[in-house]
């Protein structure tokens, strides 16, 4: 007998992690280093965008199968093993998947001088109208990381019920962004930063070079940056049209959002995770009934290495291709069979 709640769950998950390697810094670099990355066969296909821009969508999978739309965290791209391993995983399921390279993520230096952020639904929204219209009865599902949890969640609450999604399974969403940026300002998690700042950085010099720039931005600055709150402050907050890196911050992050999602969701986050304080996670009262967030004490930031030494499972993909097969529609999955 199920009862009908007006508000989401919260609820531990069922993750456990290999033994001796539990720790937050040990799930989040491992699995980025160590793990063989999937091969798959990409094809490429180009969006223009209502602005002049471009972004790539990369397909893989073929046939008339669901399509899933993913979104790669901050730096991520075509090189990101945990969306290569999603692929492959729904393309044996028939699926037809599609990895979202955020403007200047892909191959292709983008042409505008604006790049990508946290709250950028706007090219997210663009492309899923663009597949709805080509296929108005096929279900579209979406699957983000870190920051592309926080664009998908964004979305999807911002759509509420017009959303063309089906549904869709994220990881590691920085609920909060103050406060991630915060921790990332800390100890050992500066480490992540140092790195992540470094492509920042590295992308735009090499945009400085082929764009031309009319942005309000100090592009010396974000060059100077030892954080992301100077590099925001300095450009990712100007060139987007934010006041400042507080505002940004303010505006962008995903928990505003979470009470207008009327699709059903599946979050993962782990209370260790080093990207995030641990108090940031949201209580039940502040998700929808459509959302389902399952917390690990342990799992890292995008991490969530299960089974063995000599057989490492990466639960995450299993638990985040459980619930995109969930939330397809009734009819689809009749189809499908």
């Amino acid at each position: 007998m199920s009862h009908t709640h007006q508000h989401g769950m919260v609820v531990p998950a069922a993750f456990r992690p290999i033994p001796g390697l539990a720790h937050a810094h040990v799930q989040t670099v491992f699995p980025a280093l160590l793990r063989p990355r999937p091969k798959l066969l990409w094809r490429m296909e180009r969006f223009e965008l209502p602005d002049g821009d471009f972004v790539d969508v990369a397909w893989h999978g073929t046939g008339h199968g669901p399509r899933l739309i993913m979104v790669h965290g901050l730096g991520g791209g075509l090189h990101s093993k945990y969306a290569c391993g999603l692929a492959q995983r729904m393309g044996r399921q028939g699926w037809r998947v599609g990895l979202l390279l955020l403007r200047g993520a892909g191959p292709d230096m983008n042409r505008l001088p604006r790049g990508y952020h946290h709250g950028d639904t706007a090219d997210f929204q663009f492309v899923l109208q663009q597949l709805h219209q080509r296929e108005p009865e096929g279900p579209l599902l979406a699957a983000g990381w870190s920051l592309g949890a926080n664009i998908v969640l964004k979305s999807l609450g911002e759509e509420g019920d017009r959303s063309l999604l089906s549904g869709a399974a994220v990881a590691s969403p920085p609920f909060q962004l103050e406060p991630c940026i915060q921790r990332l300002e800390q100890g050992v998690s500066r480490g992540y930063q140092r790195y992540l700042l470094r492509g920042l950085q590295a992308r735009l010099r090499t945009k400085r070079l082929t764009v031309s720039w009319d942005a309000p931005v100090d592009i010396e600055a974000a060059l100077r940056a030892r954080c992301f709150r100077d590099f925001d402050e300095a450009y990712t907050a100007p060139v987007h049209g934010f006041s400042s890196a507080r505002e940004y911050y303010a505006l962008c992050e995903c928990s505003r959002f979470l009470q207008g999602i009327r699709r059903p969701t599946l979050i993962v986050h782990a209370l260790d995770d080093p990207f995030m304080q641990p108090d940031i996670l949201p209580e039940a009262r502040h998700l929808s009934a459509s959302v389902r967030l399952e917390f690990c004490e342990q799992g890292g930031h995008i991490g969530f290495m299960g089974g063995s030494w000599l057989r490492p499972q990466w639960w995450l993909e299993t638990r985040m291709e459980k619930a995109l097969l969930a939330a397809l529609p009734v009819d689809a999955v009749l189809l499908a069979h």
